[in-house]
Order: C-alpha cells, then structure tokens, then sequence
C-alpha cells in the first residue's frame, strides 16, 4: 500500500466495541495530524467515559461467555491466526504508523513486524501458564492455579504506538483476559486497525475493545472504572502517578513502563569506533523518542576527546528525512509542540554551560521545513545537575559526562530517579559484569545498545515503572493465583 493508500485508508475511522464499529457516545471527534506536513491524516472519535462503561460491559460479556469457555490451545490458535492476519497487512500498517507520527517507514516495518513476533510468542505461552503443587505441614494436598484477572484497561503511548500495544495485548489475551485498548490521541490509527485485525482473524467480539481519546477523560476512567482488574500503562511518569492514584480507589492491579534518562558508560578499554558508530542510534533513533535513549553519554577521562569526536561525526551522518523514504534513518518529532518543547532543553543546555558540539536546530532543507525536524544535538561537558543531565528530554539531545574512576562512572549513572535501560562498554568482562549488577536499571546491555527481546522481561527500577513486559515474567501481570488445599486427614 502507498502512502497515498494508507491515508485514504484511514480518513475515515471509528471505535472497536463489543466487534461493532462505533462512533463516540456523544459524536465527538478529534484530528489526527502528521508531523512531516503538519497536515491532517484522519478524523477520530472523541471517546468518554461513557463509551468506556460500554468497552467494559463489551469485555466483560465476552469474558463471561465464549473466550473463558475456550481452552487454552484453542486461545493460541487464534492468536497464531492474529499473527498472521497482522503480517498479511504489514504494508499497510506500517505505512499508517510512518504517516501518524512521522517514524521513518524502515522502522515502522520493523515495528510491525515485531508485533507479528510477539503475538505469535504469546500465541505459544497459552499452553504454559499453568500453577505448581506444595508440599505443606498439614497432611493434604495444596495446588496453585493461575486464572486470568478478567477485563483488563491497556494504556499505550505515541513512540511506539502498535508495538507497545502488542506487548499489553499479547499477554492479556493469552492468559484469558478480555481488554480495553486506549491508544494516545497523537496515534490512534494503527491501534484501531490493530482492533480490527483482531475481528477478522476469528477473536470474538468483545475481546479486544478499542476506545479513543484524551487521556485525563478515557485513561482516567480505565484507571478508576470498578469493571476492570487491571491497569497497564506506558508514558511519563507524572501520567503514571495519576493512574495510580485512580486505581488505587479500586485496590486493582497496575503496572506502569515510565520514563528513562539512560546511561551509555564507555570506559577506556571500550572499543571506541564500535561505540561511536552504533550509539547514535541508542539516542537519535525514533528522533529520541525512546524511554530507553541512553541521553547520557558517561565516558572515562582519557578517552574523552577521542569520544566526543567520533560521535559526533557519526552523529553528523545520521540522515534526517521525509519518514516515508527508505534512506531516512530520522523523521521529524510527534509534532510542533514537541519541538518547542525539546528546543526549550537545547537552550536550556546552553544558558547552562553545557557545549553544544552539534546540531539543536531546524533542518535548512526546504523540503522538510514544513515538518518538526530538529536535527539531533550533542552537548559536551554536561554537567551532572544541569537540567539536561536531569530531565527526560524525549528528543534527539544527548549529553557526554567525563569520570576518572569506576565508582565515578557508576555513581554519574545511577544518580537519576530513573532507572529503566542503559548500556556498559568494555573488553574487561569483569568490570562490565561489577558495573551491570551496581547499575540501578531494569534492562541493561554490554558492548551493544540492544534493549528489548520479545523473549527477556523489560521494565524499570525507581521512578521508570512497575512490573515488567515481555518474556514469560509478562504473564505475572495478567493473572491471579489460587491457592487450593485439600485436606486429606
């Protein structure tokens, strides 16, 4: 599908609810606009919170009917199916992620392609959930069974938009939950296709409901609804903190993947030119629109100059662009506000003393000048308190932080409220082994800036979340355990 294709495609959308499309309770609609041309994409509808109190009365019905009634490799087959019916539309899907939020269309497809994989992982987790037998003091037999929670309330961002919502669907539907996705405002379009791909591949009505609008109104009322069990959100962490103060009302379960301010430690023995050229994209990848961006660069004294140079010129390489070409390797930001937003960090930087290597300003391209381009910007001698160093800035901003000792580099690392990703560099196994387990983070990587496995858990320590997504650990999130104790005396 071209890009003309997918816009036309989804110029007109609506709600998935109870396997209807639907329009808002109350007709209200909202614009989609795409931040390479600042044009509009798509009209949406404005959901509330009644359109929720339905989503929920949808999910529940079909957790109390069909779907709980299915056995567990009859559940798989038909996430297999969704797999599959996914991957038979991946043009299309990434061609209106690329368009919504102005990713490259390289990365859309990967994007896509990884919500392929992780439906078909979980497709294969249903047969796995299962309890264990423990053996206890009184004479009798004592089980555990893992049940699914029921309706369950997932909470997407913009980033990362069909990705993210996989990584909370494919969990909750296999271990038998039914759930509301609430997709951000900036990027409703491929989780509302996503809703409808679940329809076509054999999911029963119900299962999967698709509400969209403002966060306050509809995530707050998936927050605070009495109907749903559970909670999972992705985005900020101040927007983590209300959802927690709205679920708490129920006592119902959350888990919460917030912010980063990740570290990249490059100790002298690193192999320098294997860092300098594959880290830029830790950080300028998704234009910084990534929790897990190592926007802190933390690089041993003696090797400080020859760092600063490489990553720069590599960063210089970096080819800004039109999302929908293939050689783009960086779009523009979601949008214009988030622009002005990051420029406010970049001169931030400045006043503060920090020095500005690269880059921080408007493409000169007048192709791109109608778009919220900002090329990506290296400051050096960042120091630790400056608001940079501090701040998640979600842009293509990085800062570099010399030290003299490992202590010092740990330190500057886990000086942070957050504690999500990060990555060490180092030929000494030894040393990177000592500085993963003093790093306060939940994901970490070495001599690499790989962060995410379908396979492996990925969430964060401190202020960057709870719980953790992916890998088998996923399922903790979407299940209850039962305790069930036979007396045999």
């Amino acid at each position: 599908m071209s890009t003309d294709q997918a816009a036309a495609a989804a110029t007109s959308t609506r709600m998935i609810i109870g396997g209807d499309l639907a329009e808002s309770a109350d007709g209200r609609t909202f614009e989609v606009v795409e931040p390479h041309r600042g044009s509009v994409v798509a009209t949406v509808p404005q959901g509330g919170a009644e359109d929720v109190d339905r989503a929920v009365a949808a999910a529940q019905a079909a957790f109390d009917g069909e779907w709980s009634r299915l056995a567990a490799s009859d559940r798989g087959r038909l996430m297999l199916r969704f797999a599959q019916v996914v991957r038979d539309h991946e043009e299309e899907l990434s061609q209106l992620e690329s368009r919504q939020i102005g990713k490259p269309i390289g990365g859309a497809r990967w994007e896509v392609g990884q919500v392929a994989k992780v439906l078909e992982f979980y497709a294969g987790a249903t047969t796995k959930i299962h309890g264990s037998t423990i053996p206890v003091t009184r004479p009798g037999f004592d089980f555990t069974l893992r049940e699914p929670i029921g309706v369950v309330g997932l909470i997407v961002p913009w980033n990362f938009p069909i990705m993210m919502a996989a990584w909370k669907v494919g969990p909750a539907l296999a271990a038998g939950n039914t759930a509301i996705l609430k997709p951000a405002s900036y990027s409703p379009l491929t989780a509302l296709r996503l809703g409808e791909l679940a329809l076509e591949a054999g999911l029963p009505a119900g299962v999967l409901n698709v509400v969209t609008g403002p966060g306050p109104v509809v995530g707050g009322a998936i927050a605070a609804h009495p109907g749903i069990g559970k909670v999972a959100f992705t985005g900020e962490t101040a927007t983590g903190q209300e959802i927690m103060r709205a679920a708490a009302a129920n006592v119902k379960k959350v888990s919460l993947e917030l912010g980063g301010k990740s570290p990249n430690i490059v100790f002298a023995d690193a192999d320098i030119e294997a860092f300098a050229t594959t880290s830029p994209y830790s950080v300028f990848d998704n234009c910084g629109q990534d929790c897990c961006a190592r926007s802190r660069i933390i690089v041993e004294r003696s090797v400080h100059e020859k760092v600063v140079e490489l990553f720069a010129a590599a960063t210089e390489k970096v080819r800004v662009g039109d999302p929908s070409d293939p050689a783009t390797e960086v779009g523009p930001l979601v949008s214009f506000r988030q622009r002005e937003r990051v420029e406010a960090y970049v001169r931030s930087g400045r006043e503060e003393g920090a020095e500005l290597v690269t880059g921080g300003v408007r493409p000169t391209d007048p192709a791109l000048a109608q778009g919220a381009y900002l090329m990506p910007a290296v400051f050096d001698n960042m120091a630790p308190d400056m608001t940079i160093a501090r701040e998640e800035i979600f842009g293509p901003v990085v800062g570099i932080i010399p030290f003299d000792t490992e202590e010092e580099a740990l330190r500057l690392a886990n000086a942070s409220p957050y504690g999500l990703s990060g990555s060490i560099w180092s030929r000494d196994i030894g040393r990177a082994l000592r500085a993963a387990k003093a790093l306060k983070s939940g994901v970490i990587s070495v001599n690499c800036n790989n962060s995410v496995h379908v396979e492996a858990p990925f969430g964060g320590y401190k202020q960057s979340g709870i719980g953790r997504e992916l890998g088998m650990e996923a399922l903790e999130l979407y299940t209850e355990v039962k305790n069930v104790f036979v007396d045999l005396g």
